[in-house]
C-alpha cells in the first residue's frame, strides 16, 4: 500500500493531495486571497457581553467580532476525543502575568455552576473593554464571526501544549496500557516546563523520549514568544499565526506510513527539508523530493480526474450507481441513486448492494470537500434490519480514518441517516468558487 503527499504551487495557490495507492484520498487548498484564521492567537478587546446567550463578542481586528462562550472562559474545554487526567488549575486566562507567589487554590465551582452565569454584571468573568488572549477554533461562516476560545492550544508533531490547563491527556487511539504509562512518565519528566498541560497525539505512539522533549521545547519556546508579544502589543492584534498549509501538512501527515512527499517549488522544498531536519529528524529528509517535470505535478501523477469530481454535485461509482451532494448553509444533503446499476438480485438486496458500494465514496467525498455541520444521507430504502445495521456499521468504519470528528445516528423510519462532522473552516468549494452575480447562485437556465 503506497501513500504519497503531493504539493503543487501555482498562481497564488497551494494545493495538497494525499494519494493512497494512486487514488486521491484527501485534499487541502490554500489561496492567497483568503487567509485562514483557524489556530491563530489574538489579543482581543471585549466589545459586548450578552448574558442571555452566555457569550461575549470580542474584537480581534477582523471584519466581524469573534464569538466567545462565557463558560469557555471559566472552564476551557478539551476535545472529547482525548482522555484527560485533571491536575491543578493555575493562573488566570486573560492578561497573563508572571507568577510571583503561589496562593492557595480557590474552591472549584461545581459542574452545574459552569453551565450558566447569572445576569448580574458583577458575576461575569469578563468586562466590556477588557483585553483577552483568545484563539480561533472555528473560521467565520456565513454571517457569523470566528468562534473563539481562551483555551489556548499549540499543536506539535507528537504533542499539544496547553499553557493554561494543568492536565495530561493521551489519545484514545493509543490503547496499550504499558505505552500509555510510558508516555505519561515522559511527560511528567519535562522539568523545564513549569506550568501548563499536554495532550499526547496518536502519532506519538512508539516515539522515544528525545522526540517528545524536542517537540515540547519547540512549543514552549513559541509560547514564551507569544507571552512576550502579548504584553507589548495593543489590542486588537494578531499575536501568533498558525502557519502556512505546507508546514501543517508536514507536521501532521509526514509519518512512517508515507512513502514520499513531492513538491514542485524549490523554495518550499528547501524550507521543508530544513524544518524536517530540525524538528522531525534526518530519517525523514530522504522522503522529500523536488519535482522538476514539465507537466503540472497533479497532471503527472494522474489525479486531476479525481480532483475535478469534488466540485461536481454528482459522483458516480463503478457499478453505475451515483450519489448527489448538495450543500446549504445549515446542512449538506447526500442522495443515493441506483442509476445504471443492474443485478439479478431482489430489489431489497439490490438496494443493499448499492448502499454498501457508495458508503466508502461518501466518506471519501466528505474528507475531500471538507464538508461539516449537519449531514443527512438518503440511502435507498432497505427492508431487512440486518442490512440497515451493516450499512450503518460500514459507514462508521469508513469515517474512522477521518481526522475530523464525526457522529453517526441510527437510520430513521424514513431511511435517512443523520450525522455530524466537525466544521472548523471553509469548505473546499467555498474557497475556490464564489456565487454567480447573474443568477445569484441558482445555477439554472430557464427553458424558453
Amino acid at each position: 500500500m503506497s501513500r504519497e503527499i503531493l504539493i503543487q504551487t501555482q498562481k497564488g495557490e497551494k494545493l495538497v493531495a494525499i494519494v493512497q495507492d494512486g487514488r486521491l484520498d484527501e485534499f487541502h487548498i490554500e489561496v492567497s486571497r483568503y487567509q485562514p484564521l483557524l489556530g491563530n492567537i489574538y489579543k482581543g478587546k471585549v466589545e459586548s457581553i450578552l448574558p442571555s446567550i452566555n457569550a461575549a463578542f470580542v474584537n480581534i481586528g477582523q471584519a466581524k467580532n469573534g464569538f466567545l462562550y462565557l463558560t469557555d472562559v471559566v472552564s476551557p474545554r478539551v476535545d472529547a476525543d482525548q482522555e484527560l487526567e485533571p491536575l491543578n488549575f493555575i493562573e488566570k486566562i486573560f492578561n497573563p502575568q508572571p507568577k510571583v507567589e503561589v496562593k492557595p487554590e480557590p474552591p472549584k465551582p461545581s459542574p452545574r455552576s459552569n453551565k450558566r452565569f447569572k445576569k448580574h454584571s458583577g458575576d461575569l468573568p469578563l468586562k466590556v473593554g477588557q483585553d483577552v488572549l483568545v484563539q480561533v477554533v472555528k473560521e467565520p461562516f456565513g454571517e457569523k464571526g470566528a468562534r473563539l476560545t481562551t483555551h489556548i492550544t499549540l499543536p506539535g508533531r507528537f504533542i499539544v501544549y496547553m499553557p493554561y490547563d494543568e492536565q495530561v491527556g493521551i489519545s484514545k487511539k493509543i490503547e496499550e496500557g504499558e505505552e500509555r504509562k510510558r508516555l505519561r512518565e515522559v511527560i511528567a519528566g519535562l522539568s523545564f516546563i513549569k506550568s501548563g498541560g499536554f495532550i499526547v497525539r496518536t502519532a506519538c505512539s512508539g516515539q522515544g523520549k528525545r522526540e517528545l522533549v524536542r517537540d515540547a521545547k519547540f512549543l514552549h519556546d513559541i509560547w514564551q514568544k507569544i507571552l512576550k508579544k502579548s504584553k507589548t502589543e495593543k489590542s486588537p492584534v494578531m499575536i501568533y499565526e498558525e502557519g502556512e498549509l505546507t508546514w501543517k501538512m508536514v507536521r501532521d501527515y509526514l509519518t512512517e506510513k508515507v512513502d514520499k512527499l513531492v513538491i514542485d517549488s524549490e523554495e518550499h522544498y528547501t524550507r521543508i527539508r530544513q524544518f524536517v531536519q530540525t524538528l522531525i529528524g534526518p530519517e525523514m529528509v530522504g522522503k522529500i523530493e523536488f519535482y522538476q517535470g514539465k507537466e503540472l505535478l497533479f497532471e503527472a501523477k494522474k489525479i486531476m480526474d479525481d480532483l475535478r469530481t469534488i466540485y461536481e454535485p454528482t459522483v458516480p461509482v463503478k457499478s453505475g450507481a451515483y450519489v448527489v451532494i448538495e450543500q446549504t448553509e445549515a446542512l449538506t444533503v447526500i442522495d443515493v441513486n441506483s442509476g445504471r446499476f443492474k443485478t439479478r438480485a431482489s430489489p431489497g438486496e439490490a438496494a443493499f448492494m448499492v448502499n454498501m458500494e457508495v458508503v466508502p465514496e461518501i466518506a471519501r467525498q466528505l474528507r475531500l470537500r471538507d464538508l461539516g455541520g449537519i449531514i443527512v444521507i438518503d440511502f435507498i430504502d432497505m427492508v431487512k434490519e440486518d442490512n440497515k445495521r451493516r450499512v450503518l456499521h460500514t459507514l462508521k468504519e469508513a469515517l474512522a480514518k477521518d481526522y475530523a470528528k464525526t457522529e453517526v445516528y441510527k437510520i430513521s423510519p424514513l431511511g435517512l441517516v443523520e450525522m455530524t462532522r466537525e466544521r472548523s473552516g471553509k469548505t473546499v468549494e467555498s474557497i475556490s468558487f464564489g456565487r454567480c452575480p447573474f443568477c445569484s447562485g441558482r445555477g439554472r437556465v430557464k427553458i424558453p
